[in-house]
C-alpha cells in the first residue's frame, strides 16, 4: 500500500503563488509516475502535471504550461507542485496520484490519490 498525503492549501490573490506538497510512503518502488490533477465542483478531475520519479521527465496541462512547475525530491518521497500568476480559474481540490507500474511514456494509471488539498484565488 501506498500513502499520498498532500499539503500546502491556501487562499490566495489572483497573479499570487502557492507550493503545495505530496509526501508518499507505505512502500518503495523502482520507477513511477507521479501526478496532480485537479477538480472544481460540478466538473470532472482534471490533469495538471505529472512527473517520473526520476525527475527527467515532466508534461503539463496547457492551462498551467509556464506558471506551473513539478518536482520532485526523492530523498524526502515528495513531489511538489509550484503555481505561479495563479488565476481564478485555478480554484479547486488538488490531488497527488501515484502509478506504480507504468513506464514514462505509456498511458499512466494512477492506482493511488491523496485526500486533495484545496487551492482558492480569489480576483
Amino acid at each position: 500500500q501506498v500513502q499520498l498525503v498532500e499539503s500546502g492549501a491556501g487562499l490566495v490573490q489572483a497573479g499570487g503563488s502557492l507550493r503545495l506538497s505530496c509526501a508518499a510512503s507505505g512502500r518503495t518502488f523502482s520507477y513511477y509516475i507521479m501526478g496532480w490533477f485537479r477538480q472544481v465542483p460540478g466538473k470532472g478531475r482534471e490533469f495538471v502535471a505529472a512527473i517520473s520519479w526520476s525527475g527527467g521527465s515532466s508534461t503539463y496541462a496547457d492551462s498551467v504550461k509556464g506558471r506551473f512547475t513539478i518536482s520532485i525530491d526523492n530523498a524526502k518521497n515528495t513531489v511538489y507542485l509550484q503555481m505561479n500568476s495563479l488565476k481564478p480559474e485555478d480554484t479547486g481540490v488538488y490531488y497527488c496520484a501515484a502509478d506504480l507500474s507504468t513506464a514514462w511514456g505509456s498511458p499512466p494509471k494512477y492506482d493511488y490519490w491523496g485526500q486533495g488539498t484545496q487551492v482558492t484565488v480569489s480576483s
